[in-house]
């Protein structure tokens, strides 16, 4: 049972404190009608590419120390090869974030936020993980026991209150309000969900994807319309995110406006940056050229390559003919030069059986290039 000083609750704003910025910031850009130039076949892979920031992201914040390099080299480089590039235990804790990542985008129309979804996602979470690291002796079910929270003095509700507590949480999530009280209801959710700590281990993984899942949800984002990377801000700085957290456990009017002001205005600023990215000739610019001439520097392309998927890049589709002047070679020099770039994941047609073809990268070797120009860019969390 709650107490009076921890009972769930929006908490009372003044008009003119900082957060209200931030909520209507927030609630413009939720409503602006985006006219972006970056093709879809482009924006979907930088969005992979997000989604695998965001599942490194919240395993570092539980102490992963794996890096984005030794994710890549494990996955997306040499994916299917015996050798890891790094504690193999850690690679498939990352792994099982994307794989829920996939889960919510490609379901969260068709489910509801409710008990059976928080399960899914903690089952997917520990997956094949050992139960004395980041696994669960039982995945899927709530605790029978005590917990403690890393970083904090809070200690979790008994494990008897548990179920009456999930109810009452998941009740204010889905219970109907004026939009304008959404993000708010999100920010004090996550916030709910850690308090409580339903699971044995893995909670902190599961309420990242769980707020996630609601952004979604509420439609303060459309999945496929932006890309957004909630993590980032709690993984620039893991110390500063514990600290709101326990903030907000006094339950006090300050302390969770304080919390819910900390993962708004990160919110904000984040949606803000990564919708540059949809201006494709920001992307180009910036990105995805640059990367093009790291790839060739660093010797990861040869230079007829480079001349390829540069031209691949500025006409963002391209056949034979186009490359034809560049490359000076005969039609079956140039079917097997192309021939390679597709087996590297470098390109692939626009369609099964067409001879015309895109740029490929969020898989391969591009893929080490494009997040040296996003970290160069301030793409990346700190951390």
């Amino acid at each position: 049972m709650t107490t009076n000083n921890s009972q769930l609750r929006l908490p009372k704003i003044d008009f003119e404190s900082p957060i209200m910025d931030s909520i209507i910031g927030l609630e413009v850009l939720r409503y602006k009608r985006l006219y972006g130039t970056t093709p879809p076949f482009i924006f979907f892979q930088l969005k992979s590419i997000f989604h695998m920031l965001e599942s490194i992201g919240s395993a570092r914040i539980e102490g992963n120390n794996t890096t984005i390099a030794d994710y890549i080299e494990s996955t997306k480089v040499h994916s299917g090869e015996s050798r890891y590039w790094g504690n193999e235990e850690d690679i498939l804790q990352i792994a099982n974030g994307e794989e829920a990542m996939q889960y919510i985008e490609e379901n969260i129309e068709n489910i509801n936020i409710d008990k059976f979804f928080l399960r899914e996602l903690h089952i997917m979470t520990v997956k094949n993980l050992n139960p004395d690291k980041e696994g669960a002796r039982n995945p899927g079910c709530f605790r029978m026991g005590p917990v403690s929270i890393t970083k904090s003095s809070h200690i979790p509700p008994d494990f008897t209150q548990i179920e009456s507590l999930i109810d009452e949480l998941l009740l204010f999530v889905n219970e109907d309000c004026s939009p304008k009280f959404d993000l708010l209801k999100i920010a004090i959710a996550h916030h709910r969900f850690v308090w409580i700590h339903p699971f044995e281990n893995g909670n902190g993984r599961v309420v990242r994807l769980f707020t996630y899942a609601m952004l979604l949800k509420k439609g303060i984002f459309k999945k496929d319309e932006r890309i957004v990377n909630p993590t980032a801000i709690f993984c620039s700085n893991r110390n500063e995110y514990y600290d709101y957290l326990s903030k907000a456990d006094s339950y006090t009017d300050e302390g969770l406006v304080a919390w819910a002001e900390y993962v708004l205005r990160g919110l904000k600023n984040e949606v803000e940056k990564i919708d540059k990215l949809l201006d494709y000739s920001y992307l180009k610019t910036a990105i995805l050229l640059p990367a093009l001439k790291n790839a060739f520097e660093c010797s990861y392309i040869t230079d007829k390559e480079y001349s390829i998927l540069k031209i691949a890049f500025e006409r963002t589709e391209f056949q034979a003919s186009d490359i034809k002047d560049v490359l000076g070679k005969s039609s079956s020099d140039i079917s097997r030069i192309i021939g390679k770039l597709r087996e590297q994941g470098m390109i692939m047609p626009i369609k099964p059986s067409a001879r015309k073809y895109v740029p490929t990268f969020s898989n391969g070797l591009l893929l080490r290039s494009i997040l040296i120009m996003l970290d160069e860019n301030g793409f990346l969390p700190d951390n």
